[in-house]
């Protein structure tokens, strides 16, 4: 019997293969029921706070990330070069100055993926247990 403590949310790679996909599938399985859907990195983040989806704030979860490795190339290089790319052409309100340190670092080897980028995001809550599978 699974306790209320370790509360299991499944993200499958297998059903996305870009960010809006990502987000599609962290909604659908994060905020059921709800109106509210995930559409940035920051409102990614703030999902993960909980209170207003599956799991209350605070609450001890466990995210298996089935087909990790796929993500991860899925949102991996070419995605977020694409992804830095876009923001600095749509101009305001991004910080086209940021965008473009960023996507230099990501080019040069330093910058983080956005695979990288969601996983870092995860683990920063420290409620939220990540396992890659």
């Amino acid at each position: 019997m699974e306790s209320d403590k370790n509360k299991i949310i499944t993200i499958d790679g297998r059903h996305f293969s870009d960010l809006p996909g990502f987000y599609h599938e962290v909604s659908s399985v994060l905020m059921k029921d709800t109106d509210w859907k995930a559409g940035t990195l920051d409102g990614f983040d703030d999902i993960l706070y909980g209170g207003f989806g599956v799991f209350e704030g605070g609450e001890e979860i466990e995210i298996i990330w089935k087909e990790s490795q796929k993500s991860k190339e899925d949102l991996g290089l070419e995605s977020t070069r694409n992804f830095y790319q876009n923001k600095i052409r749509q101009g305001k309100p991004f910080n086209i100055q940021l965008m473009q340190q960023k996507l230099e670092d990501l080019l040069s080897g330093k910058g983080q993926t956005l695979f990288e980028i969601l996983v870092e995001i995860i683990e920063s809550h420290k409620n939220i247990t990540l396992i890659l599978e």
